[in-house]
């Protein structure tokens, strides 16, 4: 048995079949089979560059690595725990192609440096592929914001009607949301995208290998300065899945609050039949199970980085058999949010406002307070003496069961003596909403210019 293994040599007996299974990766880590065998070609070449393959040599091997990845692609190869993970299962399949030369292409790297640089080639594609999903996403908003142009909501802070808002104000909030999230990904790249194969097992090595070949073949910026560090260094994980737990919060709030905007009681959106289900017993139920989903699942994302966190809090240098179980908060952190993702921009572009639901009840809500508040803040009285007038106009409306409007012309002289009058210009949902003019505000004109910026920025 112990001619199976990588590291077979020192022992005297096979493994046993229990700790095969315990200890093995494959079942979870093949997903890296790809990365792998680029990352190998790239350390066949610079073998053959430095001399320790001929170039014919690193080119066959290059070439039967295809071969074995085309294998892979078609099915045709059998995984095994008792080969552990998928480097292994490369590694001698190569070898039964070509003999002594398969065994040639590990000179000079360990799995240690080897494994961490397939997950960093990995997670590098991941990021890629999360900034167009994520893109994807931000345009369904735009074109939302677009499509409902003009229509007001209401805009809410502990879920109580605050100040009116342009629904294009409200779709481009979560543009900028997921705008941070690529930025953070970005960032992120650049930590991941550093290369660390050539640190071997902790130490270095004393063959003449060439990092900067293999730099410039994979595509990394750099190469890791310290060998030591490269074994252990797990913080590009750490910070890849955070980032992607701040994406899922986003996800599950936007989730959250639609889930709430589709009830009856609200009955703000017109969700589409397709992302929606029924239920098995109540026929007149439209369930919005992708909104609930996607809420719930954020937690296993969140999850996912507090087991990471636990995973390297205590790790001596260099490596440790733990950091093995990186791979799977790894890989179910970045399927679960791509796939939350990929089912959101559509659902963004096919729901639909209900604007006449919306317009009925706009006036509700003292939504233009804030702005009958400022409205004597300008015609010079104190912001906090202005905050306890509208509040005791409000309290008055309250008692009377009518709007701000409604109130009688004495009501607003007493506010602001000789100007009262003039108040009334700032009342209602329409004059709040024209009255507002700070840049990033909901004002008419600000907005327009900011959804005409998104469209250019996302082509």
């Amino acid at each position: 048995m112990s001619g199976q293994k990588t590291w077979g040599g020192r022992f005297t007996g096979g493994t046993d079949r229990r700790v095969e299974a315990f200890t093995e990766s494959i079942t979870f880590d093949r997903r890296l089979y790809r990365h792998d065998i680029i990352a190998s070609q790239a350390h066949a070449r610079m073998l053959g560059e430095v001399g320790m393959l001929t170039p014919a040599e690193a080119e066959q091997i290059a070439a039967a690595l295809d071969e074995i990845g085309a294998d892979i692609d078609a099915g045709r190869m059998e995984f095994r725990i008792s080969l552990e993970d998928i480097h292994t299962h490369i590694e001698r399949a190569l070898i039964a192609k070509l003999g002594d030369l398969g065994r040639k292409l590990h000179t000079g790297r360990s799995r240690n440096d080897q494994v961490v640089t397939d997950v960093k080639l990995w997670v590098r594609d991941a990021i890629d592929e999360l900034d167009a999903l994520l893109k994807d996403v931000q345009a369904a908003f735009v074109a939302s914001a677009g499509r409902e142009a003009g229509v007001v909501l209401p805009g809410y802070t502990h879920l109580q009607r605050a100040q009116p808002v342009l629904a294009a104000h409200y779709f481009l909030a979560y543009v900028e949301k997921f705008q941070r999230d690529r930025e953070r990904l970005a960032d992120c790249r650049k930590r991941v995208n550093i290369l660390p194969l050539g640190a071997a097992a902790l130490a270095g090595t004393s063959l003449p290998i060439n990092r900067e070949s293999v730099r410039r073949q994979l595509g990394f910026d750099t190469v890791a300065r310290n060998s030591l560090d490269v074994s252990s260094d797990r913080d590009f994980a750490l910070e890849f899945v955070f980032a992607l737990s701040v994406v899922a919060a986003h996800l599950s709030g936007w989730a959250e609050e639609w889930v709430i905007w589709s009830t009856t009681e609200f009955n703000f959106l017109d969700l589409p039949d397709a992302f929606c289900t029924g239920s098995s017993i109540m026929p007149h139920k439209k369930n919005p199970d992708v909104l609930e989903l996607t809420r719930g699942k954020a937690g296993k994302v969140i999850a996912g980085l507090q087991q990471l966190f636990l995973l390297v809090k205590g790790l001596p240098l260099a490596y440790n058999r733990d950091l093995q179980e990186d791979k799977t908060a790894i890989f179910d952190a970045f399927d679960t949010v791509a796939g939350c993702l990929g089912v959101a921009a559509p659902l963004v572009r096919e729901t639909k406002l209900r604007r006449d639901v919306i317009a009925a009840r706009l006036e509700d809500g003292f939504l233009d307070a804030t702005t009958l508040m400022e409205g004597l803040i300008a015609r010079g009285v104190p912001m906090r003496s202005a905050h306890e007038a509208v509040g005791n106009l409000v309290r008055e409306c309250e008692g009377k069961r009518c709007r701000l409007a409604d109130l009688p012309d004495a009501a607003f002289e007493a506010a602001c003596p000789g100007r009262g009058a003039e108040l009334r210009g700032t009342l209602g949902v329409a004059n709040a909403l024209a009255a507002f003019t700070s840049v990033g505000s909901t004002a008419p004109l600000e907005v327009e210019r900011q959804v005409r910026e998104w469209r250019e920025r996302l082509v």
